[in-house]
């Protein structure tokens, strides 16, 4: 018994010296095990991550994107914030750099203890960080555009997805300019496999792919992809550029004489922002496909417009989708986050019980830009309306097409073989299910 007790005693002081020594340590949470560290506490602030690029080649999207989150978060907390409590954001700087929003993942999960990340622009840096999110059945909020091909439990997007957005986009591009297409992309997951689904909408609108070039995240250097192009005559030219390259791209399509009403540039990223950063006479003509543009005439688009620029957060004077899509997160984490309280108590409340609760979460048209949009309930992504817009001379977009129905998100629309992504997993035919699928 002595022996018995002196091991115990031991043991649990070297317990204790490790969970100081460690200040990554996990702690279950209180669903997991009897006196374990709860989430969220009554009174006390609700702390979220914002991991966004503030610094580097990303930094165009990404600043805007922590700007907006910290807009909606004011404007949260003036509101009573959620159950009583405030929103206090944890901010970090993810330098553009794939192993930073790796590294700090795991501080703002096991040292910060946010409850949910809002992060990441690029797929590349969403797969980089997933594997942790995923290991500590934590929440990320990713607010933009991607390609699907992916079932997470533990990831709720506020963007379009491929079938909402190139599959509009190249067949109106090709009825309008013609057949022959060229594609330009940065080199890394979310352009290739935008690719592959805009290869698809290529072929059933019966055009014709003349080329596809890749160049290196954050390059400047578009002198041989546009001799390639010259050489090619292209009907439009269909770009999956981002960041400070997408920028780039636009200035030297000009510079090197390519005239726009002969060949426009149809994108999935150059918005308002882009434009601005460039200059609005690189922009005017090009074309590109989002949910979202500043110019949408609607009595809360236009209170979301002055109000953001009015305030501190507006420093870079204007709005854009990805701007947009991150303050709808902010509103879709609220009420997921209610729903969740509302079922078992703020202290039960774990991230992954938000996710479950997020399913038909909507964003009704009092409160969302673009007009009401909600979470499917079963791969929690979210039912919005395509729209195409045309940039015009002083940097605005004009609507050149709309949906007038609601679009669901399909992560695997050119994928059917592989199954259905449901609220469990990937649903394959034979109804196995496989989890947490990237």
């Amino acid at each position: 018994m002595r022996a018995d007790r002196r091991s115990f005693m031991k043991a649990a002081t070297l317990g204790a010296a490790a969970a100081v020594a460690a200040p990554y340590g996990f702690v279950k949470t209180i669903n997991q095990a009897w006196g374990a560290q709860s989430w969220l506490k009554k009174g006390e602030p609700i702390k979220i991550g914002l991991l966004f690029s503030l610094s580097g080649g990303l930094a165009v999207p990404e600043e805007d994107s922590t700007l907006v989150m910290q807009y909606a978060i004011d404007e949260i907390n003036k509101n009573g914030g959620i159950a009583g409590s405030p929103i206090e954001p944890v901010i970090v700087d993810a330098k553009s750099d794939f192993n930073v929003y790796s590294e700090k993942t795991k501080e703002l999960i096991l040292r910060n203890r946010v409850v949910a990340i809002f992060g990441c622009y690029t797929s590349a840096s969403r797969k980089a960080i997933l594997p942790t999110v995923m290991a500590q059945n934590h929440l990320l909020y990713y607010p933009t555009c991607y390609e699907g091909a992916e079932c997470t439990q533990n990831t709720i997007c506020t963007g379009p997805l491929a079938n909402q957005h190139s599959r509009d986009l190249i067949p109106f591009m090709v009825e309008q300019f013609g057949k022959k297409v060229f594609f330009v992309g940065s080199n890394y997951v979310w352009p290739k496999e935008s690719n592959k689904n805009a290869k698809v909408w290529l072929e059933k609108a019966g055009g014709e792919l003349l080329g596809e070039e890749y160049i290196p995240l954050g390059s400047s250097e578009f002198g041989p992809v546009l001799n390639k192009i010259r050489e090619a005559k292209p009907s439009f030219i269909f770009s999956t550029v981002v960041g400070a390259s997408d920028i780039a791209f636009h200035k030297q399509f000009k510079q090197e004489g390519f005239k726009v009403d002969s060949m426009p540039i149809a994108s999935l990223t150059t918005g308002e922002i882009e434009t601005r950063a460039m200059g609005n006479e690189f922009g005017a003509g090009h074309f590109l496909s989002a949910p979202y543009f500043q110019g949408l005439d609607n009595p809360t688009n236009h209170k979301f417009v002055e109000g953001f620029l009015k305030s501190k957060y507006g420093k870079n004077g204007t709005t854009h989708y990805n701007m947009e899509e991150t303050y709808l997160s902010a509103y879709v984490f609220k009420y997921g986050l209610e729903k969740a309280i509302a079922a078992g108590g703020i202290e039960a409340v774990t991230p992954r019980s938000i996710r479950d609760h997020s399913g038909g979460v909507r964003v009704e048209d009092a409160i969302s830009p673009e007009g009401l949009v909600w979470i499917d309930d079963q791969n929690f992504n979210t039912w919005l309306k395509p729209k195409i817009g045309q940039c015009q001379a002083d940097g605005s977009f004009k609507i050149v097409k709309a949906s007038a129905e609601h679009v669901a998100p399909d992560p695997y629309s050119i994928y059917p073989d592989l199954g259905k992504c449901t609220a469990d997993g990937l649903k394959a035919a034979d109804g196995k299910v496989r989890k947490s699928v990237i």
